[in-house]
């Protein structure tokens, strides 16, 4: 069975898309393929700085992961897919009975001096005195972001948040995948599977 791709246009095939991209993105999109179609996809979990006392580490490791394998459906990766990560987790964390908000805003990335490398618009999800920054392992996917940049995801104290200094500006927004393609299958799996992780 071919797996599900999502075309990041509205009204567009994820294929039309492909013949309206500048060359670099096609390569781009060609490796991701590629690294879907062998199982070679990078998920969160195996780079989180995680200092949560929230669920337990595997619940958060497997939370993380199978929002990032359903974001990932997006033609061109997760990389640009912050706002509709936090939403889905923020609407996964509201069914456990967390008080959670998916937040947007500038994030600043720093290196370990200190220094700007880089900053631009994106999201993340606040639970009282903890953050999620849990996209972030994917960010060099995009064209925009310097190749050098690293910045693994985070989930804990929001004073600890490491490299990385958030200045929010407003709420994620409602995004129409979330709503009617990833959230009934992530509820359906928080329904079924989370429980039995330890």
């Amino acid at each position: 069975m071919a797996k599900r791709e999502i075309s990041p246009a509205v009204g567009v095939s994820a294929e039309e898309f492909l013949t309206i991209v500048p060359e670099p993105l096609q390569g781009v999109i060609s490796r991701i393929r590629a690294e879907k179609d062998d199982g070679t996809r990078a998920c969160p979990s195996k780079v989180l700085i995680d200092r949560s006392a929230m669920l337990t580490p595997a619940k958060r490791a497997a939370l993380l992961d199978r929002i990032a394998e359903l974001v990932d459906e997006n033609l061109c990766g997760r990389s640009e897919m912050c706002l509709q990560f936090a939403e889905l987790l923020n609407l996964a964390l509201r069914n456990l009975g967390f008080n959670s908000f998916a937040v947007a805003g500038t994030a600043t990335y720093l290196n370990a001096k200190g220094k700007r490398v880089f900053e631009w618009q994106h999201a993340w999800v606040r639970i009282g005195k903890e953050v999620v920054d849990g996209n972030t392992d994917s960010m060099t996917e995009n064209v925009t972001v310097p190749p050098t940049l690293t910045v693994s995801p985070y989930w804990g104290p929001y004073p600890e948040a490491p490299n990385r200094v958030f200045d929010q500006s407003g709420y994620v927004a409602t995004d129409a995948d979330v709503q009617n393609i990833w959230w009934p299958e992530l509820r359906d799996w928080l329904d079924k599977d989370f429980a039995g992780i330890d």
